[in-house]
């Protein structure tokens, strides 16, 4: 095979270097900036960009036998390649590429043998190696969930692991504030991405958001979405396909107001046709049975035409029933279509939560639970619990959660049943100005109004006397006295954060970092690093939004320079250390002037609300109920300010009224089917195991050495990279000037500069794909010392692969399977006296000329040793692809059966879920049986000899 040829053109055939599973692809389309392939073997079509196109051109060589369209044999004699399509010509004729059959190609391994192409045994042992590892990554039950630069919470996990495992999941996320339904979305999205269950997703979030969730999901799982705006769509109206520019990328987040807005975007979104739709926020789309809103209407029209969607929203308790019906709607319009009913269902729902926590209590069952229990699952069963059969308990608490409830569409877990919050210690300073206290009245006011400008949106330029500031000046003790912990001071607008920064420079000698929007992504995360060091800045000055989505947890100091208004955005201000995982309880500062505004805004923070200290729920109504009074309190005389007493009265009385309200509308049973801790323990435990294992990083060791990239030590398992000489092409995933990576997680989390390399990283499956596509140890050669042998070996290593199709999630049972097989001369397979370990310690290199001057060897011996091993390959193939139709059929029939037994049970099943696993399992095995080997690559030894 020859490399790239001229240009595309329909009817040419290629390769895919990525996927060669896929078989030979014939051209069916040209564009101006992308070409189309069919690849008749799988069934599959795929896109590309010309740019970079990972494609090589197919030719046949003298001497190939091919076929024609009619499926008749023709015998290559030569090629005339002087056109956009090639001509082969032999004795039948001449046969045009537009005209072949359905071909095949090898990889041409044996050639290259033959006619001395060899590499080192070390190079022939890092592809042996890259495909066994290859292997692993694939079928691991852990794949797509150790690659997230994100601690291992155990309840994210098990929701992220329960949704990824379903065909096109609909499910609901509304965990509450602070539990991660940001992070379950991206670990289900990665690991979806990952296996190729799915291809195209779009993104709908608020649009205060976008920028946050472009981040997150850059920087913790290394997924580039593309933002898009009415700017970028028009930039790409001529270029992209159909004229559509949401066809022009995979992955998309744009703002849900965007769409709303434009009946025309709106349309181009909903033919866009996406695997997977996520909608952040979701409980500020308005419906009621009467009317829906813009916003609701565009997001069930794309929810109709996604396969999959995620919805991320508040706590159903917090939105009303109204509310959160329109939700589920969303998910399943069949299931959910009737208001009424869905209300009367749930009362049954508390009935079945009640068994499930006496029998996870170990209470004695009641006669009527009893007698439920028996109806439904048989005197056997229930006889075996009340015997005190643990597992025979366990796997009854697991069928009344399976069977009941929303649990399929719906997860929700709680603070109050999730450890690992820390506690909060507020420490409210008053402050009183040394001299003219009622002039620094009049600046706090003046202050506190543009910063509700800011919160508004509205602009007016902000002068600030930091200099002599009692803030400033009680900060700076601050600094001194608990110098050298780390401090968090996050304040409204980046106009304060610069003019604090210039004050602190003069008034203080601590170091000073600083955190504010209009920093770039690589700055902000430079000085999130210098934070985090040891010997770095002691404060990080953040502003309101600069803030968004960062995580800061290793800080247990958090200074409120200033307060908003409304409850949320404290909230979310606490949030950044306030977070399941902080290691401390978190120490909240809270400097104010007496007799200003903040002293206001302090006193119903904390008397009413006690929102310092506890994590406040229902913040939105209650900054819509409130809010108005509170700023009028704010802007009253606060020596005699009765209208803040009457209103901090309300507010704790309404306080109280919310929280009985959300305990009592608590859905227990949900709840306890969002989180099972010993499905998520083992997760974690796995992912544990993986991070610990020096596999990964002794495998990219030796890649990286061959690649001639250099690798520079930091810290343990903390390197500098950065390539011996320019690089754009042979590892375009480390730039020229280097990039620092670490193989710890721990480190990773604190130092946000670093990149965390895992199996999952986009660096190590590009550096998998990199040996296997650019032939990388194809072919070998090499002596074997230390043995009593002596003879010629032929070690070769086939590939088992699936044609695979798009969606299916062929890998978790068959992946890309190496088999390895070696020969000896007199045709005898001998794999097993020739151990891996054994290459590994005594193969060297040598030379292979004199061996190949050896015609009988070349034309006689060799290829009968390929044939031989072809043979015990086949052979091989056989208990390969029985393994992994055992797999499949164990695990679907087991899924299938439960899905069956559900729906006879749960509404909540969607009946398509049934048939397509079915369908499912159909594919699948069709897939699994059809699979084939293919020759990857090749090793000729001398065994003895000096």
């Amino acid at each position: 095979m020859a490399d790239h040829i001229g240009d595309f053109y329909p009817d040419q055939r290629w390769t895919s270097e990525g996927e060669p599973e896929l078989g030979v692809g014939v051209v069916v389309e040209v564009s101006k900036n992308r070409v189309q392939l069919y690849f008749p073997a799988s069934g599959e079509t795929r896109q590309y960009a010309l740019d970079g196109a990972p494609l090589r051109r197919v030719v046949f060589k003298s001497g190939d036998t091919v076929v024609d369209a009619n499926q008749r044999p023709f015998v290559i004699e030569r090629v005339q390649e002087n056109t956009d399509l090639l001509l082969y010509i032999g004795k039948e004729g001449v046969l045009s590429e537009a005209d072949l059959g359905d071909v095949s190609v090898t990889h041409g391994v044996d050639d290259r043998l033959l006619i001395g192409d060899v590499e080192a045994p070390s190079v022939f042992a890092l592809r042996r190696k890259t495909l066994a590892y290859d292997h692993q990554r694939r079928i691991s039950p852990i794949n797509g969930f150790v690659g997230g630069r994100i601690d291992l919470i155990p309840h994210q996990l098990y929701i992220a692991h329960e949704v990824s495992s379903r065909y096109a999941p609909r499910v609901l996320l509304s965990d509450q504030v602070g539990l991660g339904k940001t992070i379950e979305a991206c670990l289900i999205l990665h690991r979806l991405l990952l296996s190729g269950q799915v291809s195209r997703v779009l993104i709908l979030v608020p649009d205060s958001l976008v920028h946050q969730w472009f981040v997150e999901m850059l920087r913790r799982f290394n997924l580039w979405f593309h933002i898009f705006d009415e700017e970028r769509c028009a930039s790409l109206d001529e270029s992209a396909p159909d004229g559509n520019p949401f066809l022009d990328d995979q992955l998309v987040i744009c703002s849900t107001s965007f769409l709303a807005n434009s009946q025309v975007r709106a349309r181009q979104a909903i033919s866009a046709d996406w695997d997977m739709l996520v909608v952040d926020e979701a409980h500020h789309l308005e419906w009621s049975q009467t009317q829906a809103s813009p916003a609701y209407a565009i997001v069930e029209m794309l929810s109709k035409v996604a396969k999959g969607l995620l919805l991320l929203t508040a706590t159903p308790e917090q939105l009303g029933v109204e509310s959160h019906f329109a939700r589920l709607r969303l998910l399943d319009p069949d299931r959910y279509a009737d208001y009424e009913e869905f209300i009367n269902e749930s009362q049954d729902h508390k009935m079945i939560a009640n068994i499930v926590e006496d029998l996870s209590l170990g209470n004695a069952m009641k006669q009527n639970d009893r007698a439920l229990l028996e109806a439904m699952f048989g005197k056997e069963r229930v006889a075996k619990v009340e015997e005190g059969q643990i597992v025979a308990k366990n796997q009854l608490i697991e069928d009344l959660l399976d069977q009941h409830g929303p649990g399929r569409v719906v997860f929700r877990n709680t603070r109050a049943a999730m450890s690992g919050f820390p506690t909060r210690e507020a420490h409210l300073i008053p402050l009183t100005a040394v001299d003219n206290h009622e002039e620094w009245i009049q600046r706090m006011t003046k202050e506190y109004a543009v910063d509700k400008q800011v919160e508004t949106g509205e602009g007016t330029k902000q002068r600030f006397w930091f200099s002599e500031d009692p803030r400033v000046t009680w900060l700076v003790a601050l600094l001194v006295q608990l110098n050298p912990a780390k401090v968090v001071l996050i304040c409204r607008s980046k106009a304060k954060v610069l003019a604090l920064e210039k004050a602190l420079g003069e008034l203080s000698s601590a170091k000073v970092g600083v955190f504010h929007e209009d920093l770039t992504i690589v700055q902000r995360d430079r000085n999130a690093a210098w934070f985090a060091e040891t010997d770095g800045a002691q404060i990080l000055l953040c502003s309101e939004i600069g803030s968004e989505g960062r995580n800061f947890q290793f800080a247990h100091h958090l200074v409120l320079f200033d307060l908003p208004v409304h409850p949320e955005l404290l909230e979310q201000r606490i949030g950044r250390l306030d977070r399941i995982g902080q290691s401390d309880d978190i120490q909240i500062h809270v400097p104010y002037l007496k007799g200003s505004p903040q002293e206001v805004l302090v006193r119903w923070f904390h008397e009413g609300l006690n929102a310092f200290e506890e994590n406040i729920e229902g913040g939105n109504q209650i900054g819509q109920l409130f809010s108005d009074r509170l700023v009028a309190a704010t802007l009253a005389a606060t020596d005699s300010n009765t209208q803040l007493e009457l209103l901090i009265d309300d507010t704790a009385a309404y306080q109280k009224e919310l929280k009985q309200t959300l305990a009592n509308g608590r859905d227990r049973l949900l709840e306890m089917n969002s989180f099972r801790p010993a499905v998520a323990d083992q997760l974690v435990q796995q992912i544990h195991e993986a991070d610990q294992d020096l596999s990964l990083e002794q495998y990219m060791t030796e890649v990286f050495e061959h690649f001639g990239i250099e690798m520079e030590d930091l810290a343990p398992r903390t390197y500098l990279l950065h390539p011996v000489r320019t690089n754009a092409e042979v590892f375009p995933s480390i730039p020229d000037e280097g990039i620092s990576v670490t193989f710890d997680r721990k480190r990773a989390l604190s130092r946000e500069d670093l990149s965390f390399i895992s199996w999952d990283h986009p660096m190590v499956t590009g550096a998998i794909d990199m040996v296997l596509s650019m032939g990388t140890g194809g072919t070998g050669f090499g002596v074997l010392r230390g043995t009593e042998g002596t003879g010629i070996l032929l070690e070769a290593t086939f590939v088992l692969e699936t044609a695979g199709r798009s969606g299916v999630h062929v890998d978790r049972f068959l992946p890309s399977t190496p088999l390895r097989v070696v020969v000896n001369h007199s045709g005898d397979e001998v794999t097993g006296d020739y151990s891996v370990d054994m290459f590994r310690q005594q193969l060297i290199p040598g030379r292979i000329d004199d061996l190949l001057d050896n015609e009988t060897l070349v034309d006689a011996i060799i290829p009968e040793m390929i044939k031989t091993a072809t043979e015990v390959a086949e052979q091989m193939k056989k208990e390969a692809i029985e393994g992994g139709l055992q797999r499949m059929n164990q695990t679907l029939d087991h899924e299938i059966g439960r899905l069956a037994s559900l729906y006879k049970r749960n509404k909540a099943i969607r009946q398509d879920e049934v048939r397509t696993a079915l369908e499912e399992k159909e594919v699948l095995t069709t897939l699994i049986g059809d699979a084939r080997i293919r020759m990857d690559s090749v090793q000729l030894i001398r065994e003895g000899g000096d």
